[in-house]
């Protein structure tokens, strides 16, 4: 890999784990509202598929070694099994599917159809997963404490994610030109 792709991989770590402290708790769930989901559709907006992937996974592997970068700052293996650790799965798999489905064309249509219909999607399937291994309840209340409560905010945020994604991506393009 390039310098300049290593480079944009690891801002986008960075700003993952920035986000990951952007978290607000709810009291009806374990899961907290964040501003991860908006990093991770950036992430997949601007990076090629393996690049998304390795940039997840990187960050995954950083607060499994115990560097508190997860929401609320936790960290440890012990997350990624506890009741919202398939969130963290979910960003792993939506990040690089998000980006193969993108397309050449850099359009906010696009974008925010791909993360509202296929990202968030994954994401809350992986949350929903882990919450019913650790919750053993019915369907609805796994959807009260998994996705609705987050539905609303991740709209705005997958449509702030898709505007950033392609102004972001106009200047990477403007200043590979320049």
């Amino acid at each position: 890999m390039k310098t300049r792709e290593l480079t944009k991989m690891s801002i986008c770590v960075t700003l993952l784990c920035i986000a990951s402290y952007i978290s607000f708790p709810l009291p009806f769930t374990p899961a907290m509202i964040t501003a991860q989901t908006i990093v991770i559709n950036l992430i997949a907006l601007i990076l090629a598929p393996k690049q998304a992937i390795i940039t997840v996974g990187v960050y995954i592997l950083l607060g499994v070694c115990g560097i508190p970068v997860f929401s609320g700052g936790a960290a440890g293996l012990g997350k990624i099994f506890g009741p919202t650790g398939g969130f963290l799965i979910g960003y792993l798999l939506s990040a690089p599917i998000i980006s193969l489905l993108k397309g050449k064309e850099n359009s906010f249509k696009r974008y925010l159809v791909v993360t509202v219909l296929v990202g968030m999607p994954i994401i809350y399937l992986g949350g929903s997963i882990s919450m019913y291994i650790y919750q053993r309840t019915n369907i609805l209340s796994i959807l009260i404490t998994a996705v609705f409560p987050f539905i609303f905010g991740d709209l705005l945020k997958c449509a702030a994610a898709s505007y950033i994604g392609v102004k972001l991506n106009q200047s990477i393009v403007k200043s590979v030109e320049a």
